[in-house]
């Protein structure tokens, strides 16, 4: 799962994919309405590849988070609404993919974005949500 061109860019819902870069920024494309606009330098926009989550000895790269989610949810979408749900039902559902995750660091509004984000990535049909294989890992950093 590689989650790199996929963005997340504060003041903007949803996510959305890297289409080009340009001189003073890049154009990317919203994972839900598909409508493409320009974000420029001073915009501030975090790559999904670079987010982890907190666990109690570490921190875990969110598309290792994401893998177990899709393996507890058996490739479904979650039962609720992200944004609307309660909290215990989302952090019952994150401690079965995730059950050393830091009950002190997470928060909800981060198990919210993060039940969220999988929705759209799983609506989307963007990302692969199998685990890369050792060799696989291996041809990418040797290319």
């Amino acid at each position: 799962m590689d989650l790199t061109n996929i963005l997340v860019i504060a003041g903007k819902p949803d996510l959305s994919e890297l289409v080009s870069q340009t001189k003073g920024g890049a154009v990317v494309m919203n994972l839900v309405t598909g409508q493409k606009y320009p974000v420029f330098k001073n915009d501030r926009i975090s790559s999904l590849g670079e987010i982890r989550i907190f666990t109690d000895n570490d921190e875990r790269p969110l598309d290792e988070v994401m893998i177990a989610i899709h393996k507890v949810l058996e490739g479904k979408p979650t039962s609720f609404e992200p944004k609307k749900a309660d909290s215990k039902e989302m952090f019952s559902l994150l401690e079965k993919a995730l059950p050393d995750y830091d009950r002190e660091r997470v928060h909800a509004s981060d198990v919210k974005k993060l039940f969220s984000w999988y929705n759209i990535l799983l609506a989307s049909g963007k990302v692969s949500f199998e685990e890369e294989k050792p060799e696989e890992t291996e041809a990418k950093t040797e290319q």
